[in-house]
């Protein structure tokens, strides 16, 4: 057994006087932590603790102001391209690079929108890239893929449709040839997608999300976006204007009902390339400047009818599949422990 008069009996060894131990931080920061609620689609701008009143309306304005900016700098480097080549000029003064090359330049001019909305994401909105593209923060390529599929009995009832019905006895349906077709479907193939998806990023992604960071409700955000998609492609006929607004609706409430873009990009790519695959087969068919706003009212009703059973089957896949519809929840920061004392 240990004696104990082997104990220390001396003074303490633990000091005695202020405690070494620093004063730990205050627990939370001083900016407002992210929002530990999920949050919809419309309503991510809410989601970082970052929301300000002025960071939509900036990111509109330089959105907007880089946008025409880029549009400048692509038609000096068309029109310098086409005068090196010895193209005539068009009525707008550009260069004229043939049906393809024409529609290949009107592609690109939308599609360099796409990287302006990422960026614009990043600053001044002050958020992850991905949360443009959905609410998990990345493109979902599985749902887009089953977007797709769902959107090929759709497209395929509304080429049908577009067959049957008389078309202007003006317009050429003199066949172009293999050669030229298979050559235009490999420029749309890489072009309309991109022409698509910046459409989608612009319209149901930044403006949706820009308004829903002041609005609860998904119509008061999905609303102005529509309306701002129909008249952007021109004053055609009524029913082309509504055709392209009903388009804008479903392809919004879409975009919260699933959380993401994706099932948007899925139609308006297959529609797009529906409309121009079927222009690259007959001779001038790439030449008209129609758009979707000129669409006679069979037609327009044909599209009405095709962008409502896409909506129907994405929906029955959204309940089947359940992609994520709501932000995960972001944990606050938890305070901080500092170091432990001695026993």
């Amino acid at each position: 057994m240990t004696n104990p008069s082997s104990y220390p009996t001396g003074p303490t060894p633990y000091p005695t006087g202020p405690t070494p131990y620093p004063t730990a931080p205050t627990p939370y920061p001083t900016v407002p932590p992210p929002d530990p609620t999920g949050h919809p689609y419309h309503r991510l701008d809410r989601a970082t603790g970052r929301h300000r009143w002025w960071r939509a309306w900036v990111g509109t304005l330089l959105l907007a102001v880089t946008y025409f900016v880029l549009i400048l700098v692509l038609f000096g480097v068309s029109y310098g391209l086409g005068t090196a080549l010895g193209a005539p000029e068009l009525p707008d003064g550009g260069a004229d690079l043939g049906p393809l090359g024409n529609t290949a330049m009107d592609l690109v001019s939308i599609a360099i929108a796409l990287p302006l909305v990422l960026l614009a994401t990043l600053w001044p909105a002050r958020r992850p890239v991905g949360t443009v593209t959905s609410v998990t923060g990345r493109l979902r390529i599985g749902w887009l893929g089953r977007c797709l599929l769902a959107g090929l009995l759709p497209i395929l009832l509304l080429t049908v449709t577009a067959f049957l019905l008389p078309g202007d006895s003006g317009e050429s349906d003199t066949w172009v040839g293999w050669r030229s077709f298979l050559a235009a479907l490999a420029v749309l193939a890489v072009l309309v997608p991109l022409q698509a998806a910046a459409e989608e990023y612009v319209f149901r992604g930044w403006l949706l999300q820009a308004v829903g960071a002041f609005v609860r409700s998904p119509w008061f955000a999905v609303i102005p976006q529509a309306v701002l998609f129909a008249a952007a492609h021109g004053w055609g006929t009524r029913w082309g204007f509504l055709g392209l607004l009903v388009n804008g609706l479903v392809a919004g409430l879409l975009t919260i009902r699933t959380g993401g873009l994706e099932a948007a990009i899925a139609l308006h790519v297959l529609n797009n390339l529906l409309a121009f695959g079927a222009s690259a087969a007959v001779v001038d068919g790439l030449s008209s400047d129609e758009t979707a706003a000129d669409a006679p009212w069979p037609l327009a009703l044909a599209a009405i009818a095709t962008d409502l059973l896409y909506a129907a089957i994405v929906l029955w896949l959204a309940r089947r599949h359940k992609p994520q519809r709501l932000s995960t929840p972001a944990m606050p920061p938890a305070p901080y422990p500092g170091p432990a004392r001695a026993a």
